[in-house]
């Protein structure tokens, strides 16, 4: 079952007395769970129907009678178990859970996986409504931005998206505090531009990775050492452990490209999340690179990476270790 699903039945009061969500995602768990704690019982009524736990505090006896408990002055009660990844003899709610009252709604937060060999999955798929957070793919999390950017009703060019992703890469829980921090401040504006994105964020739509990925792709040495430059200077910027899984993302596509037996604008646009600068610094990279050119980038990048953690090199700064991948990249 989906998020929106999910929601949208409690929106109906159509409730499950068991929910257990789990996975490696935990943005949507944490939105599930804090919309139940918000929402699925008044303010009124909370006062005395809604009881948080939190896993590593947590006792499993405590838990059961808490969700044994009638409701007072209401029809439901709601009982949350956060972070249940941490809670000992977790196995032991499994009498409840087989059980349930139905005047109780017992909602468990489990970030990662469950070991499905253990009697308790096997009761949860059996007794609970079982929701997986499934971790949202890189090659994903452009695509996700902008319809996050569009739920919220706003508009977001694909460049915009870009910045945004290069510079906080897949933590969807951060990307959406900081497109709320944006909204917030944008008032009565309703498209989010490369300048709100450097005046709210904090990412310099000049010195960015984006920028840094653009200047290899012309061969314009003298840019690329400039934003490096300015990541040194600004060491929060883009750190070095950021911008070379940032940078093997695009090149690792445009070498892909060589594999594809239609290399038409129409067949790469979606390859680029229809992002047509993208699509451009790749058409620039296969003129200036070719083939065996961005072969030899990506091991670059692999070899410098390795030497960013201490592989093959002690000490030297991160931003003197792409300031000599860059002059390879280019140079030879």
């Amino acid at each position: 079952m989906s998020v929106e699903k999910i929601i949208g039945t409690w929106k109906k009061k159509d409730f499950n007395p068991v929910y257990w969500l789990e996975g490696e995602e935990e943005f949507y768990i944490d939105r599930l769970i804090d919309y139940a704690e918000q929402n699925l019982i008044t303010e009124g009524e909370a006062a005395f129907n809604l009881t948080v736990f939190y896993g590593k505090d947590a006792e499993w006896s405590s838990i059961i009678n808490a969700c044994r408990r009638y409701p007072m002055f209401a029809d439901k009660q709601v009982v949350i178990l956060k972070e249940a990844q941490l809670m000992k003899d977790i196995d032991k709610l499994d009498s409840y859970i087989e059980a349930p009252l139905p005047s109780t709604i017992f909602i468990i937060g489990y970030k990662g996986k469950f070991d499905k060999r253990k009697t308790l999955h096997k009761i949860i798929s059996k007794h609970a409504v079982v929701f997986n957070s499934l971790k949202v793919k890189d090659d994903k999390i452009h695509s996700w931005i902008s319809e996050l950017v569009m739920s919220k009703g706003y508009s977001i060019k694909p460049k915009s998206v870009s910045l945004l992703e290069e510079h906080i890469g897949n933590d969807l829980s951060r990307i959406s505090n900081e497109i709320d921090k944006l909204t917030i401040n944008l008032g009565v504006k309703k498209s989010i531009e490369e300048d709100d994105i450097e005046k709210y964020i904090g990412i310099s739509k000049e010195y960015n990775v984006f920028e840094l990925q653009a200047a290899i792709a012309r061969k314009d040495l003298a840019k690329a050492i400039q934003i490096i430059n300015y990541f040194e200077s600004n060491p929060k910027a883009v750190p070095i452990h950021m911008a070379l899984p940032a940078l093997y993302s695009h090149f690792s596509k445009v070498y892909a490209v060589y594999g594809m037996n239609d290399k038409s604008d129409a067949a790469l646009k979606p390859f680029f999340y229809y992002n047509p600068v993208s699509l451009k610094q790749a058409h620039e990279m296969m003129k200036n690179y070719g083939y065996s050119g961005l072969e030899k980038l990506i091991l670059l990048l692999h070899q410098y990476n390795l030497k960013s953690i201490g592989v093959g090199d002690t000490g030297t700064s991160g931003s003197s270790l792409m300031k000599e991948m860059v002059v390879k990249m280019m140079v030879g």
